[in-house]
């Protein structure tokens, strides 16, 4: 199999990294995880990062055959529709969607959204192959951070999503519905017993204390050497100790309401109200006295 030319774009906003996957042979290609630029303050949407993939995708011949999540992202808006429409790629997630979508339904009275993941193109299961021109991706199912996490892999490259950061920052937070810290780590420790050389390329970075530049790859080896979390010799009950103490610190993503409701629906937005505009939801919760007050 030929090596995949693989291409980045960070979008400093929301930290995600974006990529570009094509063959070298056929010039098929698969976006992963790109992002809809979102304005929380202005309740305004452009697609700058996708245009931008879109441009280099162009300039270099590449027919954009996927447009692939690795989960239900809670911090930006997938651009993945977009994707389709510019090129006719497919969209691609895990089958669990069907669970995120079951827990948010309700969350957000989604009564539009259909639960068994049918707003996306395919549904892919653990150990699913597919290609990509001459390129075999296999899939990994890597739960945790929510119940649908998957890791593309293709030869000696993994994408991970948000499963694992860079060694000095360290992995996924676990406390969203349905997430599951004990799944997190032997979803991690799946990853860490593919061969040492291979190369993991991340969906966030935040810039570890004392390190001042971004970065997104890193390898098998750097991560059983080094990871701050989850290093050789870290077992699971210590894991599971240190990372629920640290979510209970954590505050929700900016953009987790927005995100998510858009992000269940294949990065669709709730349908338009009679008056044409589309709404985003915000549930609120009143606590103690504050529901007599209003």
């Amino acid at each position: 199999m030929s090596e995949p030319i693989i291409r980045a774009f960070f979008d400093e906003p929301t930290n995600t990294v974006s990529y570009i996957v094509a063959d070298p042979v056929t010039k098929a290609a698969a976006f992963i995880d790109p992002v809809l630029d979102y304005d929380h303050n202005g309740g305004s949407v452009d697609t700058r990062s996708v245009e931008a993939m879109l441009k280099v995708a162009t300039e270099e011949g590449y027919r954009v055959v996927w447009t692939l999540e690795t989960h239900a992202h809670a911090d930006h808006l997938s651009g993945s529709p977009y994707v389709k429409a510019k090129t006719g790629a497919r969209i691609g997630i895990g089958e669990h969607i069907r669970e995120v979508q079951k827990i948010f339904r309700p969350v957000f009275n989604a009564t539009d959204l259909r639960t068994d993941g049918s707003d996306f193109d395919h549904l892919f299961t653990d150990g699913e192959t597919f290609g990509i021109g001459d390129l075999t991706i296999s899939v990994l199912y890597t739960p945790g951070h929510t119940p649908a996490d998957i890791c593309y892999r293709i030869g000696n490259h993994v994408f991970v999503g948000d499963t694992l950061f860079m060694p000095d920052f360290g992995t996924a937070r676990a406390d969203f519905p349905g997430g599951d810290v004990h799944a997190l780590y032997r979803s991690i420790r799946r990853l860490l017993a593919l061969p040492p050389e291979t190369r993991l390329h991340l969906c966030h970075d935040y810039k570890a204390p004392g390190r001042d530049t971004y970065a997104w790859e890193t390898t098998v080896a750097e991560q059983r050497r080094s990871n701050v979390h989850v290093k050789e010799g870290v077992s699971e009950e210590a894991f599971a100790a240190m990372r629920t103490a640290r979510d209970a610190t954590l505050a929700a993503p900016r953009l987790l309401l927005p995100s998510i409701q858009v992000n269940i629906r294949a990065g669709r937005f709730p349908p338009a109200e009679a008056n044409g505009v589309r709404y985003l939801t915000i549930p609120v919760k009143l606590n103690g006295g504050a529901e007599a007050a209003v």
